[in-house]
């Protein structure tokens, strides 16, 4: 599994290499460069100038990049960034996840996987889907 950097210019194009050198599967993405300056000290808050953001802040940025890459690639996704609810997990495996991953998330509630399952488990039963595979891709146009 080969997780890729959304600090590229085409992802679509990152996620055709390694399938072309054999990646078994991709993840993404990755935390999206940022920075913030102290407005007192005027300057930079880390020392390194930047780091990386993570949290809801980079989900729409993940999403598209899920939608790009499953339309470029003949392999599984694994979409992050920014997940804390079903509908952000429903939203990934929409646009073409085959698994999504909860990071931040859990920072904030312990129990934020359970209550993606189960919500995505009642979306499923209210719905009609039988198989939660079926709803991967299925916003792609």
């Amino acid at each position: 599994i080969v997780k890729l950097s959304p600090n590229v210019t085409d992802i679509a194009y990152m996620a055709q290499v390694v399938e072309n050198e054999g990646a078994d599967a991709i993840s993404l993405i990755n935390t999206v460069l940022a920075m913030d300056i102290d407005i007192n000290k005027r300057r930079p808050v880390l020392n390194n100038v930047v780091g990386g953001l993570s949290g809801p802040a980079i989900m729409p940025i993940a999403l598209r990049m899920v939608y790009e890459v499953f339309a470029a690639v003949d392999l599984p996704v694994i979409g992050m960034g920014g997940i804390s609810s079903w509908q952000d997990a429903l939203k990934f495996m929409m646009a073409g996840a085959s698994a999504c991953a909860l990071g931040t998330a859990n920072f904030v509630d312990l129990s934020v996987i359970d209550h993606v399952a189960s919500g995505l488990r009642q979306w499923c039963q209210k719905e009609g889907v039988n198989n939660i595979t079926e709803i991967i891709g299925s916003a792609q146009v």
